[in-house]
């Protein structure tokens, strides 16, 4: 046990050794990249026996010349997001004989996500970087492999598991009424299972919405947390920062957030209520007003979702302490994904199947 304790922290100095690296060779010209991606692999053999041992895949700088049909998908707040094939496919696992990482994947779709204005790497992107990392191997988190360079606007890019069917936010808008109660109970436990891990992991993500839940069929599951960029540790302090303003999309941000007070895992969970609601009604929430700050005041207030359809009483009860105004009442990821657990729910089951339902929220 000392010894893998050990090696992990080992395996930590060495990670934060490579960053610096890699920060280092994203800054410098093309001459003096390759000198400095060499330098990155004499660590890359170490980093690389240590991290096989607690389970985690490295990092990789990836030359923008290994992707090919690249294309446009989709812009946001921090940048834009295209497709892409990679040639040579990802890290697997670490061959000791040769010293060196086994692929799989060549030639597999991949996400590029640039960020704005980012010639020079910027602290917030590997903020991200750093912290996906953290939770690359967690479930239903996507999948970040490295990182490369836009040579024609010099932005620096994430490279992430490229998800078919885009956000669930767009998934739900097509597909929303041919969802059975079952599917939508396996998307809330997916996302609630993830959650849990991020907040395991010591970390509030702080701008988890249902934009930021993509969808995409792989080995059984179907709903992945992305856009780590926002991301903290759960001991953060914002107040003693300047970066506690608030961020996000404002039906999803708990009241105590709008009232400038500190983040903390519950203000996860109040967002994961309007989520459930969202996936269960297949309306966005406040769909019906603007979002000004008429509505965020209302929010503080009180004001809440509220459904149209008939709902199992569980879920109801679920989304009302999810979004209680109180931060202490509020369930843990951990309790939620329980409730979820719907083969061993037999409750829940049975409000399905028989119907029991209500429309009160």
């Amino acid at each position: 046990m000392d010894f893998f304790i050990q090696s992990v922290k080992t395996g930590i100095r060495l990670f934060i050794i490579l960053i610096k690296k890699l920060i280092k060779s994203l800054r410098t010209s093309n001459e003096e990249l390759n000198e400095e991606c060499e330098i990155c692999d004499l660590f890359d053999v170490k980093y690389a026996q240590l991290l096989s041992h607690v389970g985690h895949e490295p990092l990789e700088w990836i030359p923008y010349d290994r992707f090919y049909d690249v294309k446009y998908v989709a812009k946001g707040g921090f940048g834009i997001v295209y497709r892409a094939n990679w040639i040579d496919g990802y890290v697997d696992e670490w061959d000791d004989e040769n010293q060196k990482w086994k692929r799989k994947g060549q030639n597999k779709f991949v996400a590029l996500k640039s960020l704005n204005n980012s010639k020079n790497v910027t602290s917030e992107f590997m903020n991200e970087a750093i912290l996906h990392h953290k939770v690359n191997n967690v479930f239903f988190i996507i999948r970040l492999y490295g990182v490369t360079k836009d040579p024609e606007t010099e932005n620096i890019m994430m490279v992430l598991d490229y998800a078919e069917d885009g956000s669930l936010k767009n998934y739900l808008n097509k597909n929303h009424h041919n969802l059975k109660w079952e599917t939508k109970i396996d998307y809330l436990h997916n996302i609630a299972f993830g959650l849990e891990l991020i907040h395991e992991k010591g970390l509030i993500h702080r701008d988890l919405h249902i934009g930021n839940i993509l969808h995409m069929n792989r080995e059984g599951r179907n709903t992945y947390i992305t856009d780590m960029g926002l991301c903290k540790p759960a001991d953060y302090d914002y107040n003693a920062s300047a970066e506690n303003s608030v961020y996000g999309v404002l039906p999803y941000i708990a009241p105590e957030i709008l009232r400038h007070q500190n983040y903390t895992k519950a203000a996860d969970i109040y967002s994961f209520g309007i989520i459930m609601y969202e996936i269960i009604s297949g309306l966005s929430p406040y769909h019906d007003v603007d979002h000004d700050d008429d509505l965020a005041r209302k929010i503080c207030l009180g004001r809440r979702p509220s459904f149209n359809i008939k709902v199992p009483q569980m879920i109801v009860d679920l989304i009302k302490r999810c979004l209680d105004a109180n931060p202490l009442n509020r369930p843990s990821a951990k309790e939620i994904h329980g409730i979820f657990e719907i083969s061993d729910n037999q409750e829940l089951q049975m409000q399905i199947e028989k119907n029991q339902l209500t429309v009160c929220l």
